[in-house]
């Protein structure tokens, strides 16, 4: 679940747990981009991976015409810019709290280090 049951705005995650050893880790997490996709955009992107970006077979595979096919890669493509650009906006704010203080060099880096995928 990546979005909220009453408004559809984006999930944060605050907590996470490691059932090992029962640590705890308490913060601002984000979701990867391709995690917040919807189930079937996630779905779309597995198929185009497991058939090598061969649109022929993944159309067969999936049942449907290959201009739905393309039709849906388009849409994929147009989800995964609009979050790009959320977390181009999510980095700028970041940037502005750190310019104010409110957060430190340190906190703004892991956060935008987490926005990019890189952690």
């Amino acid at each position: 679940m990546t979005e909220c049951l009453i408004c559809k705005y984006h999930l944060t995650i605050e907590r996470l747990y490691c059932e090992a050893c029962q640590t705890h880790f308490d913060g601002k997490f984000y979701f990867p981009r391709l995690a917040r996709l919807t189930m079937a955009e996630q779905q779309l992107t597995e198929s185009l991976i497991v058939h090598g970006g061969n649109l022929k077979e993944m159309a067969e595979s999936l049942d449907i015409s290959y201009p739905t096919l393309k039709k849906r890669l388009l849409e994929l493509s147009n989800a995964l810019h609009k979050q790009k650009q959320e977390d181009k906006h999510s980095i700028e704010e970041i940037l502005i709290a750190m310019e104010k203080e409110e957060i430190t060099a340190q906190e703004g880096i892991k956060l935008i280090r987490e926005i990019n995928g890189e952690l």
